[in-house]
């Protein structure tokens, strides 16, 4: 079995279905060394993330993913505008339940089937809700989402859809999580969280092997949108392990985009802070990365300093403004990815500075 080590105490930890946190509280992390990368035999799996399953920590040989997977994956990468050539948007809302989350849960819930599950439970401000549901139901695994009563009705009606039980809890995000953790640990079932279960990590790091093969290298800076984190780490973590491995000379600086109404994270920084403090969630429009208390804040905050990056965070009427500046190039993304954009108008970039824009879910999914 795999092992999980706690970020926090370092205390170890056999896998099993029901684990999910440390004794101590503190989040996991698989025990793994970096992998060995064979570019030559990516071409030996389907055109999909899981042309790269060989760097994800499965059993060798094993195929459970062939009987989950949708295709999600290899989104494409186009120039953003004629006029800057040198800056990319990933449209990853190209995915089967429309948004990035995919990568994630695809990977997941490929585990949770490996594992024998019979149900799992998440909570979610919509997407990471939507991607579970679907990939759950793909495994023929029972699923219980808790949401936001707020949440946009057509993420709870793309939620109903797949055949989850929607759990509507009044309250705030973290009250959402602590919710589904209690039901988590009174029915001893699998928390398929996408924050606390590290293997939703080996699907969003796919981000950046796409890049790595779309532009033949590295990109010099990713703008990336932050809430609990789970693209931004994923990326990072992509990215260290091609330069690792020697394929790529450095890994892309991390400018983290916050919404400035609930922002722990540009605070910690700003505050050169090693993990960040609860704040209050003043109300934003981007719900999707709306977290007062992101339990990862402290790999987070390492992985943007790693990597020479910084945080920004935006007003409300620049997410509504970036959101409509993307619709006149064509592109029509939910509030929360606008921020991704806002962002980028506002990041002092060098001359002929590469950069790469994640367009996390598509604009249909708002309310």
């Amino acid at each position: 079995m795999n092992q999980l080590i706690c970020n926090d105490c370092g205390k170890k930890y056999e896998m099993t279905p029901t684990l999910w946190k440390c004794d101590c509280n503190g989040v996991l992390n698989l025990v793994k060394d970096t992998p060995q990368i064979d570019i030559a035999a990516w071409n030996h799996y389907p055109n999909s993330l899981w042309r790269y399953v060989e760097t994800m920590p499965f059993s060798k040989g094993s195929k459970t993913w062939e009987s989950v997977t949708m295709g999600e994956g290899q989104t494409p990468l186009i120039v953003l505008d004629p006029h800057e050539p040198n800056t990319y948007v990933k449209v990853d809302y190209m995915m089967p339940t429309l948004s990035f989350k995919d990568r994630g849960a695809a990977v997941l819930m490929t585990k949770a089937k490996e594992l024998g599950v019979s149900k799992v439970i998440a909570d979610s401000s919509g997407n990471a809700g939507t991607a579970i549901a679907a990939y759950a139901a793909r495994c023929e695994i029972a699923c219980d989402i808790y949401l936001s009563d707020e949440t946009s009705p057509k993420k709870i009606a793309q939620i109903k859809a797949h055949g989850a039980t929607v759990k509507e809890i009044r309250g705030t995000r973290e009250d959402i999580a602590a919710a589904a953790q209690k039901a988590v640990d009174a029915e001893n079932v699998f928390y398929a969280s996408h924050v606390y279960n590290p293997y939703f990590f080996e699907g969003t790091k796919t981000y950046a092997y796409e890049i790595y093969e779309q532009i033949k290298g590295a990109p010099d800076a990713l703008i990336i949108p932050v809430g609990n984190g789970t693209l931004l780490l994923g990326a990072y973590y992509g990215f260290k392990e091609l330069f690792e491995n020697g394929l790529i000379q450095k890994i892309p600086k991390i400018i983290a985009i916050q919404a400035k109404n609930c922002a722990p994270l540009v605070k910690a920084y700003q505050n050169a802070e090693e993990s960040a403090s609860p704040v209050t969630n003043t109300g934003t429009l981007a719900e999707g990365i709306a977290i007062a208390a992101p339990a990862r804040s402290k790999q987070i905050l390492e992985a943007v300093q790693d990597t020479n990056g910084t945080f920004i965070d935006i007003e409300e009427d620049e997410i509504l403004n970036a959101r409509s500046k993307l619709s006149e190039k064509g592109f029509y993304v939910e509030v929360t990815s606008a921020v991704n954009f806002a962002g980028y108008m506002k990041y002092k970039k060098e001359a002929k500075e590469t950069i790469v824009i994640p367009l996390c879910g598509a604009g249909i999914k708002s309310k």
